[in-house]
């Protein structure tokens, strides 16, 4: 039986973990796994959540003056597009060329006879009888980078692979279902997981060795890729029936143990009781100086703090509570005023590689940018500190600026690698954001009229910023030297002490601070920018149109709500086939900058529904378009009749009937993105008050159910579906304002709404249009009416409803009840 295993030592890698290639029966009961995390070049790895020493809490105070984005707010779509890469003439080409996914072009001219993930390479693999190579990836990712360039544009590499198997590219982002199934094989076998991964099929699709990365060469006693590849060619030859065995077991075993299902009669489990419980164990993995959750490398996780905030709003008198609230904003400051953000261009990196949030991967998604910007502007809502508001307008602008195609989509990522100049041959991570001293004095040369010791711009943006001649990064965030001398901006100090530093009031500080990343920004543009992954996901596109919605409601920006309208509108034109009635999961940006689909367009999976009815929902709410709502309906009714489990319950992560797919999983972990069924089980909670169909809410109880065990003992995996049990358990409110839609004193009460975290309510306009949809759909509505011509709130609850209210002050207090 084939055993390798290959491991980067630590002296060679940022923190790299072990790399294993490994055949099945490595599975056992008594196998030790490993849960190291992968270093910072690699994208995020499995969760673990190990149980710390309980942590004691912080307080910090800054002030919002420093985090002032550059210029004044701009929501257009705008210059993402007009980014230009410089290519030179492939020697190669193979058939990825054909595609559209920006991964598999990266791959187009590699040496080696590529296929993408379909029946032409499955009938290949058949009828020549040869083993597959699976390669999963996506563009902004680093080691998949490196992999490419060390092994699938080597020649010899290159021909090994073509002439002994068949290979298969597959853009993780592109196909999740495929990247779902064989992660779970990686993980099961080696207990780890992460990008590049490298799986070897029978030409029946069942794996029987996986791996992440691997270096092409030996290293002392550590095989290499091509030592690899030629000795699964001999096992294959010499020792196949062991090999396929062998991963028919594995594949058995996990069918088995992936499965999630509802147990005959089995209630809801209490969810105060599970609430707690999530609660204590992420105050055990807190870490208390920086916030966050565990040490280096150190996740966003807005699952967590979204839970937290959820759990704060129901226990507002005790200690936990408060605990909890401490806890995330503690971690959002500290995140907004770390390297991890960016200060000159906005956004959020992928993670940080110090427990500080100092140096990060410098990678951006699209979907931390969504799931940030609903944090922040509820942090906002739950503290009045202007500070969260404006991070999360920050983020938006980054988005509208970056990350927007013309059409109202967003795209899907920023590479965190680039040229540090334009006659450079070599890219380097982070080349894009880092700044010497030296830069930074040229820049920012003028003297700052009034500041002590004649002190200049420079001066004064370097002590605020951390900037130090010999550059701010330590060796062990930088063993490749690719940092050396280079500066990631932090905030050291509060505005209010870097003004007394320097003799100055905090207003002109801040002038001398927005003026100073001005010119940086204006800098940055100039530099060759990263590669920009111009694929748009209808999943992450939902997450983003929430985020929009939800900012734009409590901040009451029309601007806001109307970019979120028109990402609604992209959806609805450009990834909805109406003929088929389905979601589709991916559009591309042409050539001539218009959308464009591929021939054979994906269907939508799990997520992709329940992302965007939850950003669909949340455009009702903010905007009462009707019309939003009656898709969300829509999208819900397909989205059961597509992934349902009517035997165990819950939804199937992808289509349950396609025959290419090994394993129907249900995702059972809220990770860098919430799981599609703890999305679900709150849309449908929420469809359920807005419609008054109370099918919805037993669907989402069955859901829940599915989910008991996990929910029970390890809750810490699933905070999003931790608040949607709450959903069962604490009052859930229809908030009816009835009044005419633009008058201002419906627009008041509508505010004092908006102003508020309510996590368990949905808000409905009754506007006296008793043949429209709401009021067919809630005849509870005929029945309120505006008391002495004004603007009138009800709060109702199971459709009681309390007196009404028409003073903003009075709704404020009965919504805090």
């Amino acid at each position: 039986m084939l055993r390798l295993a290959w491991t980067r030592s630590p002296s060679s890698s940022r923190r790299f973990g072990p790399s294993r290639l490994l055949s099945g029966t490595f599975l056992r009961k008594d196998r030790a796994r490993s849960h190291s995390l992968f270093n910072r070049r690699v994208s995020e790895p499995t969760p673990t959540h190990d149980i710390d020493s309980y942590p004691k809490l912080l307080n910090f105070r800054s002030s919002q003056g420093s985090f002032r984005a550059p210029g004044a707010a701009c929501f257009s779509m705008a210059s993402g597009g007009d980014r230009q890469e410089t290519v030179r003439p492939p020697t190669h080409t193979n058939r990825l060329s054909k595609e559209r996914s920006p991964y598999l072009l990266q791959h187009a001219h590699n040496p080696v006879d590529w296929f993408p993930w379909g029946k032409d390479a499955f009938d290949k693999a058949k009828s020549e009888d040869k083993p597959i190579f699976l390669s999963v990836g996506y563009s902004t990712c680093h080691w998949c980078h490196v992999m490419e360039r060390e092994s699938f544009e080597d020649e010899e590499i290159g021909k090994i692979l073509s002439d002994n198997f068949v290979c298969i590219k597959v853009d993780r982002e592109e196909r999740p279902d495929v990247d779902k199934v064989y992660m779970t094989f990686v993980q099961a076998t080696s207990g780890g997981g992460g990008w590049p991964m490298s799986v070897w099929l029978t030409p029946d699709l069942r794996p029987f060795i996986g791996g992440t990365y691997f270096p092409p060469r030996d290293s002392g006693r550590r095989p290499g890729f091509k030592t690899i590849l030629l000795r699964i060619m001999e096992q294959w030859q010499n020792n196949r029936d062991a090999l396929e065995s062998s991963g028919e077991r594995v594949v058995d075993a996990l069918r088995k143990g992936t499965s999630i299902s509802a147990s005959p009669g089995e209630t809801l489990p209490s969810g105060p009781d599970v609430a707690n419980r999530c609660f204590q164990q992420l105050a055990h993995s807190y870490e208390e100086e920086y916030g966050g959750f565990r040490d280096a490398p150190k996740f966003p996780t807005p699952v967590n703090l979204m839970f937290l905030m959820s759990f704060w709003a129901v226990n507002r008198a005790s200690t936990e509570g408060a605990e909890a609230l401490q806890m995330t904003l503690h971690t959002l400051r500290m995140m907004a005023l770390g390297g991890i953000h960016d200060h000159v261009a906005q956004g959020f990196h992928r993670y940080s590689t110090d427990s500080s949030w100092h140096v990060p991967h410098f990678e951006k998604m699209l979907y931390d940018q969504a799931q940030l910007a609903v944090a922040y502007i509820t942090a906002y809502q739950v503290s009045g500190e202007h500070l969260f508001a404006d991070v999360a307008i920050d983020v938006l602008q980054y988005v509208s600026r970056d990350l927007s195609h013309k059409s109202g989509g967003f795209y899907s990522a920023e590479d965190a690698d680039s040229l540090p100049t334009p006659e450079s041959s070599e890219k380097r991570e982070g080349a894009f954001c880092v700044w010497t001293a030296g830069e930074v004095r040229e820049l920012l040369s003028d003297t700052v009229e009034g500041a002590t010791e004649g002190a200049t711009q420079a001066d004064i943006f370097m002590h605020h910023y951390g900037v130090k001649d010999q550059g701010n990064v330590e060796l062990e965030q930088d063993p490749h030297g690719e940092l050396q001398g280079q500066n990631v901006l932090i905030v050291r100090y509060s505005v209010e002490l870097t003004a007394a530093r320097f003799g100055l009031s905090v207003e002109r500080l801040t002038e001398v601070l927005a003026s100073a990343r001005t010119k940086l920004a204006e800098v940055r543009r100039a530099r060759p920018p990263p590669h920009l992954d111009t694929k748009m996901l209808a999943s992450w596109n939902g997450l983003m149109l929430s985020g929009f919605a939800r900012v734009g409601a409590v901040l009451g920006d029309k601007a806001l709500l109307q970019r979120a309208e028109q990402a609604a509108q992209f959806l609805r034109e450009h990834l909805w086939d109406e003929e088929r009635q389905r979601m589709l999961h991916s559009c591309y940006r042409g050539d001539n900058m218009e959308v464009e689909q591929t021939s054979s367009p994906i269907a939508g999976f799990l997520d992709d529904y329940a992302f965007v009815v939850c950003g669909l929902l949340d455009l009702f709410e903010a905007t009462q378009t009707v019309h939003w709502l009656q898709w969300a309906e829509e999208l819900q009714h397909r989205q059961d009749q597509l992934f349902w489990d009517a035997q165990g319950s819950g939804y199937f992560s992808s289509d349950p009937s396609d025959p290419s797919l090994l394993l129907s999983l249900k995702q059972d972990q809220d990770g860098a993105e919430p799981s599609a069924n703890s999305v679900s089980a709150v849309n449908l909670v929420r469809l359920s008050h807005l419609t008054g169909n109370d099918e919805w809410r037993q669907r989402s109880q069955q859901l829940l159910t599915a989910f008991t065990d996990r929910l029970v003992k390890v809750p810490i995996a699933l905070p999003d579906m931790v608040r949607g049990l709450m959903a069962h358990h604490y009052p859930f409110k229809q908030i009816i304002i009835c009044g005419q839609p633009d008058a201002e004193d419906t627009a008041g009460l509508i505010a004092c709404v908006n102003s508020l975290f309510l996590p368990y309510k949905v808000l409905i306009l009754a506007d006296g249009n008793t043949e429209g949809f709401l009021y067919q759909k809630l005849p509870l509505l005929s029945s309120l009416i505006q008391q002495e011509g004004k603007a009138t709130a009800y709060v109702c609850q199971d459709f009681a409803c309390a007196l009404p209210v028409t003073c903003p002050q009075e709704l404020r207090r009965l919504l805090l009840e």
